[in-house]
């Protein structure tokens, strides 16, 4: 039998897919089912989600001012949708707030997360406006670098973090704003737990020692969040939960090199890829509960939590399709031995904790620190990438948004 317990998630990616309908919710009414979907409110209820953290992202092709106004429309959205359902949907800007929702029955607790660096277009100054709109966490990166952080799905420049990305990462605990490290390289995560004064987040990331993907978490970095009290958030995205899908992943990316293919060109590799389809392997719901398990005994139990990155990806595991399989998951790690007060954690506690205590941070560092005014150029210098991008004129190409499990995600 499945029980309901309820669940914060940590990303979902719905606010982009609403963006092919030009974020019309009369269009797309998702208080009906949506099966071109995997999220709606029928299944948040029946998945047990109190909290949501709505994804407010924009693929790294948009530059400068284009990637701010993408990110503002995206933060639009949300509200809109807020204001759409108000018996389903609620506004939450605090760890107070979030916890209100946890015992469930009222509205879904819905907060924003900015999914990439690149969205502040270098600006401490659109990183506090960003927060004044309620984003509670900033990804440092997504698939690229920034000028500032390495991506984990990029070549590093900076071995972690430049001078201004420590000065980001300050600016965001003084505001308290949670540091989001998935997406980042390795040396970024160390990077940031280096400088940061409050707990970090992995919003949607799993073990790297279960799965070996660039995406996930080395047991190096879990073992370093019991000192910083941080979470990992842990994800469903086949190719980073399941060795199997993995291994296929890079047998067709090889293949397509040999073959001449461009993997950044996204219709060849698609194209590609689709004869080959047939040889995927499945991700398993039994994936999942081994990166929970291995999070658990390596971070701690005070230490993990779900970011399932629904409508951020094509195809997620066996049992866990869709918003409404969260129960299964709790269902399956219940018949292992997790306690209900383990699964609580998992659930929601820890992340509410740890917005909780970023709030704590905040307020004692806003009792002696002002707004840094500190810029790029002052600390870094300029670059040739963002000269790059200023003669580029913030040009804008539409790409894939998800984490794709054919090109590096």
């Amino acid at each position: 039998m499945v029980t309901k317990r309820a669940v914060i998630d940590g990303h979902n990616d719905l606010p982009w897919a609403m963006r092919e309908v030009g974020y019309d919710f009369a269009a797309c009414d998702i208080a009906e089912p949506q099966p071109h979907l995997h999220t709606d409110l029928i299944r948040l209820r029946d998945g047990g989600v109190t909290g949501q953290f709505w994804s407010v992202f924009v693929p790294c092709s948009y530059r400068g001012a284009d990637a701010v106004t993408a990110t503002l429309e995206q933060i639009d959205a949300v509200h809109s949708m807020v204001a759409r359902y108000p018996h389903a949907l609620a506004l939450v800007t605090s760890a107070e707030g979030l916890a209100l929702t946890a015992a469930g029955g009222g509205p879904i607790a819905s907060l924003l997360g900015a999914e990439g660096g690149h969205s502040i277009d270098n600006s401490l100054g659109t990183l506090r406006s960003l927060y004044r709109l309620g984003v509670r966490y900033l990804t440092l990166t997504h698939n690229e670098n920034t000028d500032w952080a390495d991506s984990a799905t990029d070549e590093p420049r900076l071995g972690g973090l430049s001078e201004f990305g420590r000065e980001v990462v300050r600016e965001m605990n003084r505001l308290g704003m949670m540091v989001d490290l998935s997406h980042v390289s390795a040396g970024t995560m160390r990077a940031a737990l280096d400088v940061t004064a409050a707990p970090v987040i992995f919003s949607h990331s799993s073990a790297r020692a279960v799965c070996d993907h660039p995406r996930n978490v080395g047991d190096d970095v879990l073992n370093r969040l019991s000192g910083n009290g941080g979470v990992c958030m842990i994800t469903f995205v086949p190719a980073f939960v399941s060795p199997a899908v993995r291994h296929w992943q890079l047998e067709i990316e090889e293949a397509a090199r040999t073959a001449g293919v461009d993997d950044q060109d996204e219709e060849a590799m698609e194209a590609f890829v689709q004869p080959h389809l047939a040889d995927k392997p499945v991700a398993t719901l039994a994936d999942v509960v081994a990166h929970c398990e291995h999070v658990r005994d390596v971070a701690g139990i005070d230490h993990i939590g779900i970011g399932g990155d629904y409508d951020g990806v094509d195809a997620l595991p066996a049992g866990l399709e869709d918003v409404a399989g969260y129960p299964r998951l709790l269902d399956a790690l219940a018949e292992r031995g997790w306690s209900e007060e383990d699964l609580a954690k998992l659930g929601w506690q820890n992340v509410t904790r740890v917005l909780g205590e970023v709030e704590l941070v905040a307020d004692e560092l806003l009792g002696r620190c002002g707004p840094s005014l500190a810029t790029i150029e002052s600390l870094d210098g300029a670059s040739s990438d963002q000269e790059a991008a200023s003669d580029q004129g913030g040009s804008v190409v539409e790409d894939r948004t998800d984490d794709s499990e054919v090109s590096p995600p």
